[in-house]
């Protein structure tokens, strides 16, 4: 693990920083509508649930809401939008007061929660059956969206700079960076990567108002597309492993981006350069505002 400290981040990461707002500011209810989900079908009457049957059960985080649809992203990368509708039972997982046992609101479906869904299909639709989720997890994404857990202030303070597109990256200061590798056209874990996440946010963890950030890279085999899609899965496997692994909170964490094999470390043209551009980079960011608060 590579530690860095106060050093500003290079100008791509400004972009893709900026690029991530609207899911960052999802967070917060007034913005929920920023993560709205678009798409096209032939039939907008919705069928009744007596004429589906048992679709796919998903895995995943909630990367994107409307009205009466949401997008699970698995570990793997892959999306898939789901419907629901006043049918769909919504629950909490482990949680107490009542909170398991209970059916939830449509409010509880918030950007950057982990969510098991049971579905029924209908052609190429699915409708969410029932939509599980943990109540620790609901827990901290209402403390955050009401405004009362202080040790949340940092997750404000970025959404709000995200949300207005601030030039000034140097208002940050980059306190760790963690790369971890994988295999050619690959996205799993090592043993050695996951500890490595795991100290890293350990390491976060100890610091007030930290965020963390993610950016998978590719090395130049294959194709542009190929690699954009690798990089993401990359990513996405890094933000779940840290999320379900290591304990590191959804809200705490800015949008994943994969960047495909732009920003090489190295050069590609050896297999040495290759691996260690085969990567995905773990930032800790504090917002100077708030560092040492």
């Amino acid at each position: 693990m590579t530690i860095v400290s106060n050093t500003p981040i290079a100008p791509l990461l400004l972009a893709m920083l900026a690029a991530s707002a609207s899911a960052s500011a999802a967070a917060q209810p007034q913005e929920q509508n920023d993560a709205a989900l678009s798409v096209t079908v032939s039939d907008t009457s919705a069928p009744e649930a007596s004429e589906m049957t048992r679709g796919p059960d998903l895995e995943g985080i909630i990367s994107g809401r409307s009205d009466d649809k949401i997008r699970v992203t698995a570990a793997d990368g892959t999306s898939t939008i789901v419907a629901f509708n006043d049918a769909t039972r919504i629950k909490a997982k482990g949680g107490f007061l009542g909170l398991g046992r209970s059916k939830l609101g449509t409010s509880s479906l918030m950007n950057g929660l982990p969510v098991t869904v049971k579905t029924l299909q209908s052609g190429n639709s699915l409708l969410a059956s029932q939509i599980e989720l943990k109540s620790n997890d609901l827990k901290t994404a209402n403390m955050i969206r009401n405004g009362t857990a202080e040790g949340f202030a940092e997750q404000t303070a970025a959404t709000g700079a995200l949300r207005s597109r601030v030039a000034d990256i140097g208002q940050y200061n980059v306190k760790g960076t963690t790369n971890v590798n994988f295999d050619t056209g690959k996205a799993i874990l090592s043993a050695q990567a996951q500890n490595d996440l795991c100290t890293t946010a350990s390491t976060a963890e100890g610091m007030k108002n930290a965020l963390l950030l993610i950016v998978g890279y590719t090395d130049s085999t294959g194709n542009n597309e190929y690699n954009q899609q690798l990089s993401e899965k990359r990513a996405a496997r890094v933000v779940n492993y840290l999320q379900q692994n290591c304990g590191w909170k959804p809200y705490r964490m800015l949008t994943p981006t994969g960047m495909s094999e732009a920003q090489p470390l190295t050069s590609n043209d050896t297999p040495e350069g290759r691996a260690q551009n085969r990567r995905v980079e773990v930032s800790i960011l504090v917002s100077k505002g708030l560092d040492g608060l």
